[in-house]
């Protein structure tokens, strides 16, 4: 079949995008789902960091490849092999699927799968397949998803079904900026209630995992973000104070959440940690980066330094807890959204989130029937 795309055509392109243009629209094909994949057909996809970083070249991937990670939709195919969804159901994607037989999805529980990991570099999907094409070339897919498109073919593993009454938006939402950031909170730092938390970076994921930290009942929950013009936004989301870096407290936190993803916010983090503190570090910072901390400080203080990626937990079991939140008008998801725009606004919207000058701008692709 066919299907528009956004289709990135170079990394490293010039800025600002709007003028260089790295993504174009183009009309692709899609082959026809085989073994345990499935056919979707994407509704709402969310601009995340993660995408920007391909197109700067800060986390370079084959091209041209068809970006979005992100994102909601409902299932029109499945191959002979595929269980757990069917034909009509709602879903959402993850970027982390899993084999399930590979040593590190056994360890984990699926929640780490080394075939995966392999792909999402190779812009392969799960097994290395690519369904994607252009006059008979191949397309790379972008983290086992490739979601800026009308529809895309993914693993099973890929998409959690959801129930017909979360809204696509929100659905999307859900698939990386609230399991990463949310997940960050309750799996990896386990916040416990009347904690005080701070979070580094205010993006998607670092609001996302503000809202979570508050839905735990965190005592304090500040935000340390340089950008005075997210500053109105976070009184909006409840942040209880807004720090500029210059001004944070050394030795005053039980959590430190460090979602800016670059090597000062990582060393921050470390020394704003009171004694016996949990720092997770959930921002992707650019392969080359290195951080300088004290070990003595780390050792002598009993501070605790966690990596989380996709959450740190079980994907499908975590988006039950934030949809019943959510459900509760506990987690107000809606708050994440400034800005909706088409597949052909992607090159002036990665301009904003360069700039930061949007939280999560969402593709509206399909129309809800």
């Amino acid at each position: 079949m066919k299907t528009p795309a956004a289709v990135l055509t170079t990394c490293h392109a010039g800025q600002p995008f709007a003028d260089s243009k790295p993504i174009e629209i183009r009309e692709v094909d899609l082959a026809d789902p085989t073994g345990k994949m499935v056919l979707v057909e994407v509704m709402v996809a969310g601009l995340c960091h993660s995408d920007l970083s391909v197109v700067n070249g800060s986390r370079e991937r084959p091209v041209p490849l068809v970006l979005g990670h992100e994102a909601s939709g409902r299932v029109v195919k499945v191959g002979p092999d595929v269980q757990g969804v069917a034909a009509g159901d709602r879903v959402t994607f993850t970027f982390q699927p899993a084999c399930g037989e590979c040593d590190l999805c056994v360890d984990s529980g699926g929640e780490r799968c080394a075939p995966a990991l392999e792909a999402n570099v190779a812009g392969t999907l799960l097994h290395g397949e690519r369904f994607l094409s252009e006059n008979g070339e191949p397309l790379f897919h972008h983290s086992n998803v490739a979601a800026f498109a009308n529809f895309t073919v993914v693993h099973q593993s890929s998409v959690i079904k959801v129930d017909d009454d979360v809204p696509f938006e929100i659905a999307a939402l859900l698939g990386c900026a609230v399991i990463t950031g949310g997940g960050a909170v309750m799996n990896a730092a386990r916040v416990r209630e009347g904690e005080r938390v701070a979070i580094v970076g205010a993006g998607g994921v670092g609001l996302s995992a503000l809202l979570v930290a508050r839905a735990f009942g965190a005592a304090v929950v500040d935000v340390v973000e340089p950008a005075a013009s997210k500053h109105e936004i976070l009184r909006e989301f409840g942040a209880t104070n807004i720090v500029i870096p210059d001004t944070v407290q050394r030795e005053h936190y039980d959590v430190v959440i460090e979602a800016a993803g670059v090597k000062p916010a990582f060393e921050m983090g470390v020394t704003m940690l009171r004694p016996g503190g949990r720092l997770v570090s959930v921002g992707l910072p650019h392969p080359d980066a290195t951080a300088e901390i004290s070990i003595l400080d780390v050792v002598f203080k009993s501070k605790q330094i966690i990596g989380s990626y996709h959450g740190s937990g079980d994907a499908n079991e975590d988006l039950k807890v934030y949809v019943d939140l959510w459900r509760q008008g506990k987690l107000e998801l809606e708050k994440l959204v400034t800005k909706r725009i088409g597949l052909d606004g992607l090159n002036e919207a990665l301009d904003d989130l360069q700039h930061a000058r949007e939280i999560r701008q969402l593709i509206m692709i399909g129309e809800e029937k």
